[in-house]
C-alpha cells in the first residue's frame, strides 16, 4: 500500500513539475504578454479615458477596474495553459504513456490542473503588481476571501480548459471556445463597468453570465463592493467545480476523445 502511495505521489509531483517549468521555460510566451496587454489596458482605460468617466461605485475608476483586468488575466491564461498542454499530450501520443503508468485518473487530472492554476496565479499577481505602477494606492480590503476566489477561478477555467482538450480534434479547436465564448462573456461581466448603470432588462440578462459573479466576488475581496451576493457566487463556483471535476473524471474514465 505504502508503495502504490509513493508511486502516485512521485508521479504527481513529476507531473506538476513538468507543467509548471513549461510555461517558465517559455516565460518571454507566457509571463510577459498578459503585462504588456494590462499595461496598455489601464494607460488606455485608466489613465486616459478614466479621469473623463469619473467614479464608479464610488470608486476611482482605474481602481474599480483592477480587479477585473486581474479575473481576465486568470481565466484566460489559467484556461489556456491545460487546453493548450493537455492537448499537445494528445497529439503527441504521449498520453498513453500516463495511461498505462501507476498513476489513477484523479492524479492526471489533478496535475494538469495544478500547472494551469500556478499559471493563473502567477500572471494574477503580475498584473496586480503591474496595476500599483498606476494606482500605488491600491490596497486589499478582504485577502482571504480575494486569494480563496483567486485559486477557485483558476481551478474552474482549468478544468473547463482540460474538457475542451478532451474533445478537441484540432489546434484551431482549442482557440474557439477563448475567441466566442470566454472573450465575450468576460467583457461583459462586469470587468469594466457595474452592472447599475446598465437598463433593467440589460442588468437581468447580464445577471445570467457566470464571469459577473466571478469578476464580482473578486472584487468584493479586494474593495469590498459587490453587485451580487457572495455567498451565492463562492456556492456557485465550487458547485461548478465539483461538477466539472466529476465530468473531467468520467471522460478519463471512458477514455473520451482519447482512447479513440
Amino acid at each position: 500500500m505504502m508503495n502504490r502511495r509513493s508511486e502516485i505521489l512521485v508521479g504527481l509531483t513529476t507531473l506538476i513539475r513538468k507543467e509548471i517549468k513549461r510555461f517558465l521555460r517559455i516565460w518571454v510566451q507566457t509571463l510577459v504578454p498578459p503585462a504588456v496587454t494590462m499595461s496598455l489596458y489601464f494607460v488606455i482605460f485608466g489613465s486616459l479615458i478614466g479621469p473623463r468617466i469619473g467614479s464608479m461605485d464610488g470608486l476611482d475608476y482605474i481602481q474599480f477596474m483592477i480587479p477585473g483586468l486581474i479575473m481576465m488575466s486568470v481565466i484566460t491564461n489559467s484556461y489556456a495553459n491545460v487546453v493548450s498542454s493537455f492537448y499537445s499530450v494528445k497529439f503527441q501520443k504521449s498520453i498513453e504513456e500516463l495511461l498505462v503508468s501507476p498513476m489513477p485518473n484523479w492524479a492526471i487530472l489533478v496535475g494538469f490542473v495544478a500547472g494551469g492554476v500556478c499559471r493563473g496565479v502567477i500572471i494574477g499577481f503580475v498584473v496586480f503588481c503591474v496595476s500599483l505602477l498606476f494606482y500605488p494606492a491600491f490596497t486589499v480590503v478582504n485577502p482571504a476571501l480575494t486569494i480563496t476566489v483567486l485559486f477557485l477561478t483558476a481551478i474552474l477555467f482549468s478544468l473547463m480548459g482540460f474538457i475542451n482538450a478532451v474533445f478537441a480534434d484540432s489546434f484551431d479547436d482549442i482557440s474557439i471556445i477563448p475567441t466566442f465564448v470566454l472573450t465575450p462573456l468576460i467583457y461583459l461581466g462586469g470587468v469594466f463597468y457595474s452592472i447599475n448603470i446598465l437598463p433593467d432588462i440589460w442588468r437581468n440578462i447580464s445577471m445570467a453570465n457566470p464571469m459577473l459573479y466571478v469578476v464580482n466576488t473578486f472584487r468584493e475581496g479586494m474593495l469590498g463592493v459587490s453587485d451580487v451576493s457572495i455567498s451565492f457566487a463562492l456556492s456557485m463556483i465550487v458547485l461548478f467545480i465539483v461538477l466539472l471535476s466529476s465530468a473531467c473524471l468520467y471522460l478519463l474514465n471512458k477514455g473520451i476523445g482519447i482512447r479513440q
